[in-house]
């Protein structure tokens, strides 16, 4: 994917979701160059459950529904990963993808426990109403991570139309 020259540092670990905000990905990806480190992008499907796991995370699932005749999948749903790459790819940095499943907060945090991970990265769902109650309903994965995480937990907020890019611990 992207490439940074494999330092070996501990990764970044972004939660990943079709629709989150670009400026979510840029943040992440920023703190993973400061950090020199490779960005590990993990999507939670919330509808299956893991099977088997290898050592560097990645998983082989099952739907929760034992009536559905799926396979799985392997990879990201195509869209997502191409959108990644749109956003990631001119960043410079090293990043990865991983599928994982089950419960959101707690399949980040374990991947990040099984990588070593310096942080883990989370984007907030958005402004407004529904996405209050969604929240609320939900209970925050950063709520949730916090609490039961020994590695920080970055939140990146939600950022109006007009909003300044750039966040205000870079450079310029």
């Amino acid at each position: 994917m992207g490439d940074d020259g494999g330092s070996g540092r501990q990764p970044v670990v972004l939660g990943v979701a079709p629709g989150q905000p670009d400026h979510v990905l840029s943040d992440a990806a920023r703190f993973a160059r400061q950090f020199g480190a490779e960005l590990v992008c993990a999507y939670v499907d919330a509808d299956r459950f893991v099977v088997s796991e290898d050592a560097d995370g990645r998983t082989t699932t099952s739907p929760i529904d034992p009536d559905l005749d799926d396979p799985g999948q392997e990879e990201l749903e195509p869209a997502l990963a191409e959108h990644l790459a749109s956003v990631l790819g001119p960043s410079g940095v090293r990043w990865s993808t991983r599928l994982l499943a089950g419960d959101t907060a707690q399949a980040l945090g374990h991947l990040a426990e099984t990588v070593d991970a310096a942080m883990i990265v989370v984007g907030v769902h958005g402004r407004g109403f529904a996405a209050g109650v969604q929240e609320l309903f939900n209970r925050s994965v950063a709520v949730r991570l916090a609490h039961h995480q020994d590695r920080p937990v970055v939140v990146i907020p939600a950022r109006s139309s007009g909003a300044e890019p750039r966040p205000p611990w870079t450079s310029a």
